[in-house]
């Protein structure tokens, strides 16, 4: 058992850093983009994008999880999810390659920009049917192989993205050039076992476990990209571009949520029955809001000055994207409300409800595209980042109860009050603008940030065996802070 615990950690290890990497690549561009792209070109690019991220859900339709989950039959199961992929991956993009002009200008991109219509479908079709081998690969337990991919295809369109724009001046155009030649390049790369049979009777066990899949995708991905369509329609490309950039500064608090996912299932399954599981499950959500509340406010204090950092002459955000800095915290946060609906989802996958995720996905969507018709009329991009944190609280919440149904733990709600308190009476004078530059500033920033487990301390929010194990830590001994 401990040699199957080690490989799993191994792979995970491997599997999350290759998304931390890619993720990581990505980001990279952004800076680039904001001094090669007007905000509108880039609000253009942000919408195809979250286009092609929301059809992906579509193309794909969960048939790589029913491959996974039929594996025992992986010759037979392979070739039949892969034709059907294939398949339907002609037929929708064939659909959106015949009218592309019709398609773009429904999208609100124009119908002069039909072209990015026709990289989005060859992207899309890429993508889908490179989904399936990728799978074969994690159960083939080729990690190295799967992150070697990904990590190249991902350096190869930073590379292009950049020839592209700075040596041939191509613009939008070039950016999605570059995708598709990376995305050529991660189907040229993988293996395949396909063969050209297809089994029905397989087929309905492929499709009866794929398709209830869906509706929770498109309510997951909806809650992630559909503000820039929305954002698009009601306030125009330009305020999309400088949006996007801004909102892109969140990734930091992506990567700690994500690398964060990726050891919190295997850890949760494995103790799910446990006597002391419950407990354990509880404490590791109060931790994760103590470390991430912190890093949340010392994101969103620096994170402007970082925007604003002189690299070889030239800011790292170009200026005309700066008047969307002030969504960066809401966006942080929003991001740390999604951590605790994954911490929260332990009892839900542990007691096999796993409808009430689509539930909770499903109306976070509701709620997340209402907020944005609610908000961006009045408040511009201000109000996306809120209608997130809104859809994150929701689907939260919805877990939450549930969870308290099927598998209860004892969340330790009082001393994540206590958090929530100590960091809102920290952050109130830059919320409400009493302080602003100079070195006042700064000073308000490092005295708030290292108030933050002082005034923790003073509630009494960490408990005597917490306070011993700081004292052993620091080398003094269990009186050094306290008396029992």
């Amino acid at each position: 058992m401990l040699k199957d615990l080690k490989a799993l950690g191994k792979e995970s290890l491997i599997y999350g850093l290759s998304t931390v990497g890619a993720r990581l690549l990505n980001f990279l561009l952004m800076p680039f983009y904001t001094h090669y792209l007007l905000p509108a070109e880039y609000g253009v690019v942000a919408t195809v994008f979250s286009y092609i991220a929301f059809l992906n859900v579509i193309y794909q339709y969960g048939m790589d999880q029913a491959y996974m989950r039929h594996y025992a039959h992986k010759e037979k199961a392979f070739s039949t999810a892969y034709s059907c992929v294939l398949v339907t991956s002609v037929v929708f993009s064939a659909v959106l390659a015949c009218f592309p002009s019709f398609w773009a200008g429904l999208g609100g991109i124009g119908p002069e920009r039909g072209n990015l219509v026709l990289y989005a479908a060859a992207i899309l079709f890429l993508d889908s049917i490179n989904v399936l081998p990728f799978a074969d690969l994690r159960m083939a337990h080729k990690p190295f192989y799967f992150a070697g991919v990904r990590l190249a295809s991902i350096t190869l369109n930073v590379a292009l993205n950049i020839f592209f724009l700075t040596r041939l001046g191509m613009g939008i155009e070039g950016v999605f050039l570059a995708n598709l030649i990376s995305s050529l390049l991660s189907v040229a790369a993988v293996p395949k076992r396909f063969t050209f049979t297809f089994d029905r009777e397989l087929f309905g066990k492929l499709a009866a476990y794929s398709l209830p899949l869906l509706p929770a995708g498109l309510g997951a991905m909806a809650v992630q990209v559909i503000d820039r369509p929305i954002l698009l329609r009601l306030a125009g490309e330009s305020a999309v571009g400088i949006y996007q950039a801004n909102y892109r500064l969140g990734i930091f608090m992506v990567l700690i949520v994500s690398m964060f996912d990726q050891a919190w299932r295997p850890f949760f399954l494995e103790r799910a029955d446990k006597p002391g599981g419950p407990a354990v499950f509880a404490r590791v959500l109060t931790y994760f809001t103590l470390a991430l509340v912190w890093l949340g406010m010392a994101l969103s204090f620096f994170i402007p000055d970082l925007a604003r950092l002189q690299v070889a002459g030239r800011a790292l955000i170009h200026e005309s994207y700066w008047p969307g800095l002030p969504i960066v915290p809401v966006v942080l946060f929003a991001y740390l409300v999604n951590g605790i609906y994954v911490n929260l989802l332990a009892p839900i996958i542990i007691s096999k409800k796993t409808k009430v995720i689509m539930l909770a996905t499903l109306a976070g969507a509701l709620v997340n595209v209402a907020a944005n018709f609610a908000l961006i009329p009045r408040f511009g991009i201000y109000g996306p980042p809120w209608a997130a944190f809104a859809a994150y609280c929701v689907m939260a919440l919805t877990v939450y109860f549930y969870g308290c149904r099927y598998f209860p733990v004892p969340y330790e709600l009082k001393r994540l009050g206590k958090i929530a308190f100590v960091a809102l009476a920290l952050s109130l004078p830059a919320l409400a603008g009493w302080i602003r530059g100079g070195w006042q500033w700064t000073a308000y920033r490092l005295l708030a940030l290292s108030a933050y487990p002082v005034a923790l301390l003073a509630l009494g929010f960490f408990l005597p065996e917490e306070k011993r194990k700081a004292c052993m830590m620091v080398g003094r001994t269990p009186v050094c802070l306290y008396k029992e």
